[in-house]
């Protein structure tokens, strides 16, 4: 992967908060937008984990906070990691690292967090404490692709067919490339369709490859 001005640094990945309220009801719909987000930011290898860091964050605050705290989810880069964090308003109680047995109710949490996690910890403010724990990824640059040189290709391809290379430092926004990337499908549909292809079929067996792959990587 080109990293730098070239082709690995174009994805702008900038911090995001959702506030919410501490509850168990809220967990679930709280993987998913993160689950979501994260497949937007292109880091689909730390889905899973970072899905389990909101669970443990979320039900460290329901434990030891109280059900129906005002909370804010932190999300964004730490250079190449992935930080998720949750900020909550209380600041004695503090998460700790416990062994906890086979027949212990409780106390797993943070060892959940702490195998899957590259690392955790607490930042103390006057009125509030931030838990984060920092997940890591597969990127070479913060603002860069995962290393898979299949988007390397897709977006080499995407520069030469949109012109994106005459950008300031060589950058193209999302949007700018996604745009490039319908018309160059729609035109390499129309070459499909010239030359005697089936056009639907063409599209049937790349949604097949495409899920596939998909897939195969987020289990791997």
């Amino acid at each position: 992967m080109v990293s730098g001005t070239g082709i690995g640094a174009c994805m702008m990945r900038k911090p995001w908060e959702l506030p919410f309220l501490a509850e168990s009801a809220e967990v679930a719909g709280l993987r998913r937008v993160v689950r979501r987000h994260l497949r937007l930011w292109g880091l689909s290898d730390v889905v899973d984990a970072a899905e389990i860091c909101v669970s443990e964050l979320a039900a460290n605050v329901i434990r030891h906070v109280g059900e129906g705290t005002p909370v804010t989810l932190v999300v964004e880069m730490n250079g190449t990691h992935l930080r998720v964090a949750i900020r909550d308003p209380d600041t004695r109680a503090l998460p700790t690292l416990v062994h906890a047995g086979p027949d212990d109710e409780s106390g797993r949490g943070m060892s959940l967090l702490n195998a899957v996690s590259d690392r955790w910890g607490v930042i103390l403010g006057a009125e509030s404490k931030l838990v984060w724990c920092d997940l890591a990824t597969s990127l070479a640059t913060p603002d860069g692709h995962v290393d898979d040189r299949r988007v390397a290709k897709g977006e080499a391809c995407l520069r030469l067919y949109s012109g994106a290379d005459g950008d300031e430092g060589g950058r193209a926004s999302v949007a700018v490339m996604e745009e490039a990337a319908i018309r160059l499908i729609t035109d390499l549909l129309r070459w499909l369709r010239v030359h005697g292809s089936d056009v639907d079929e063409a599209l049937d067996r790349a949604q097949s490859r495409f899920e596939g792959e998909t897939g195969a990587a987020l289990w791997r």
